[in-house]
């Protein structure tokens, strides 16, 4: 194999984002043929956490690898089965001792494949660093395999960029989520890692970060408490880059942006 393509998706927001991811992938299958498909799935239950029933979903329809973030334990019902899903990453900068695998490792057409989620610290809960925390189990992972894939799942794009230039040469990607805005930043760091600030996001064209705009709005005009709901009609928007990875090295040789809007009436369920 002279390289290694992969397909990572950005965050899924809500039964919209799942739609469109739906409807896409098996054409960019077509097109790209990658490797290994992964994606953000924090957001993918109703905008908070991810169920049993949707990591079944995401697995049934392709989706190789399931990264999270800050949502991850929104749904209690997950807590019990993140030991058995073995395609399903948390952050590892939580504690010890918290639920589910602090790292994956895939092989796919005979190439093994390590991936870390960590979380960000600043404008987030208070976890562990991930700085450190990355590198230590980079250096684990590297027995096994040199194509590492980081997913910083993160609030603060200084803290990202960062994180990319730490990681730069120890890991074949650092990619940022949790913004749900794609940036224009995608790029080959000088030791050999592919950078995105953030990948985006899957879910409503028409929304503020995937979320329904009119209680957005009025959170920023009252200051008062409102629980978000996901945009689940209109056009739906979709982000996600596509790499392409030395595997004896590890080094990334190609990272391109994916950003798609799909019209409405493309989506609408066939009766």
């Amino acid at each position: 194999m002279k390289e290694l393509k992969i397909l990572f998706i950005g965050d899924i927001v809500g039964s919209l984002g799942r739609k469109i991811v739906k409807k896409l992938l098996p054409e960019l299958k077509k097109d790209i043929k990658p490797d290994l498909v992964l994606v953000n799935a924090e957001n993918s239950a109703h905008g908070y956490g991810i169920t049993e029933k949707i990591y079944n979903e995401l697995i049934g329809e392709g989706i190789d690898a399931i990264t999270m973030g800050n949502h991850i334990f929104d749904k209690r019902e997950i807590i019990k089965s993140l030991e058995i899903f073995d395609k399903i990453v948390r952050p590892a900068n939580y504690p010890p001792s918290v639920p589910g695998r602090d790292h994956l490792i895939i092989e796919k057409n005979g190439v093994k494949i390590g991936i870390i989620n960590l979380l960000g610290r600043v404008f987030m809960p208070a976890v562990d660093c991930p700085f450190r925390t990355g590198e230590a189990i980079a250096d684990k992972i590297k027995e096994k395999t040199n194509i590492i894939l980081v997913d910083i799942h993160a609030e603060a794009t200084s803290e990202k960029c960062a994180m990319g230039y730490y990681l730069d040469g120890k890991v074949s990607a650092v990619l940022g989520t949790h913004t749900h805005v794609m940036t224009a930043d995608e790029k080959i760091l000088p030791g050999g890692t592919a950078f995105i600030c953030d990948i985006g996001m899957v879910g409503a064209e028409d929304s503020i970060i995937g979320m329904k705009k009119e209680e957005i709005l009025s959170r920023f005009l009252t200051q008062m408490p409102h629980h978000f709901e996901p945009g689940e009609s209109g056009d739906g928007l979709f982000n996600a880059v596509a790499l392409k990875i030395a595997p004896e090295t590890g080094k990334a040789l190609e990272i391109k942006s994916i950003n798609r809007v799909v019209p409405e009436n493309e989506l609408k369920e066939k009766k």
